[in-house]
């Protein structure tokens, strides 16, 4: 699974503190593509943290080496990591021990979930770039729902198949283009390294049927992946501006539905 970048509460990058000028735009893009996610998740780490009156028990279940969970663990929640990559596993808890924060790392797949997490435990589960990867991504969805507490919240970002057919037309590859738009898994062909991309009706159907409800749909880098780095050269405001202008796109109703990735925030009902 591909880990993702973290960022703290204050929206500012995780990735370094590296000034020279070509990391500089380089911080500046990533900010801009992970900045959607995580406002999000403060919002629902706000109030969920408000209804539990303490650190909130988390689930990143394929959460790589770290991107996510360590930021969330430095925000003084309890995270458990659910990863199948031994290699990964070892570089979260160095990426943790450098901080000085704790996260609880397991070996599994989202089918093990239910060995490894007790059922109704996590207030929040996140559940970014798996999908595409599992075999069965309603399944995956189910035993992640079991997981999570009656009242809490899922956290599901995965790959747009409108992105990618825009993607692939831009670098000039049409007929990719346009098998990947009469793909029913959102794949241009046998060589294509991502099993399966998803359209926001796809996403969000998946997630009802799982019995998740409350669904809330953003679009994630609408544009920071059509951009050059060299955008940002020269220009300091650039990454805050891309970063507003993004956050403005991912809930505009024609932008978003163009951005690589989607997000999608749901609730399991409460009762």
């Amino acid at each position: 699974m591909t880990d993702n970048p973290g960022v703290p509460s204050n929206g500012t990058s995780a990735t370094g503190s590296h000034t020279g000028s070509r990391t500089v735009p380089q911080r500046a893009a990533t900010t801009a593509r992970t900045a959607v996610v995580w406002n999000v998740l403060r919002g629902v780490l706000a109030d969920l943290g408000t209804e539990a009156g303490g650190p909130l028990e988390i689930v990143d279940a394929g959460g790589g080496t770290g991107g996510s969970a360590v930021p969330l663990a430095e925000l003084g929640h309890h995270v458990t990591v659910v990863e199948p990559s031994p290699d990964s596993l070892a570089a979260l808890e160095r990426r943790a021990a450098e901080v000085g924060v704790r996260v609880r790392a397991l070996q599994g797949e989202t089918g093990d979930l239910a060995d490894l997490v007790p059922a109704g435990h996590a207030h929040l589960v996140l559940v970014h770039n798996v999908l595409e990867y599992v075999e069965d991504p309603l399944a995956a969805l189910r035993d992640v729902v079991r997981v999570t507490r009656p009242g809490g919240a899922v956290s599901l970002l995965a790959a747009n198949a409108v992105a990618g057919i825009l993607h692939r037309s831009l670098a000039g590859h049409f007929e990719e283009a346009r098998r990947l738009l009469e793909s029913a898994d959102g794949r241009w062909g046998p060589a294509d390294p991502m099993p399966r991309r998803f359209t926001e009706r796809h996403l969000t159907g998946l997630a009802a049927q799982a019995g998740l409800t409350e669904t809330e749909v953003r679009g994630v880098r609408v544009f920071a992946d059509l951009l050059p780095g060299r955008v940002f050269e020269g220009d300091p405001q650039a990454g805050q501006a891309l970063m507003e202008l993004e956050q403005a796109a991912s809930v505009h109703p024609a932008l978003s539905g163009i951005a690589t990735q989607l997000h999608v925030l749901a609730r399991r009902p409460a009762s």
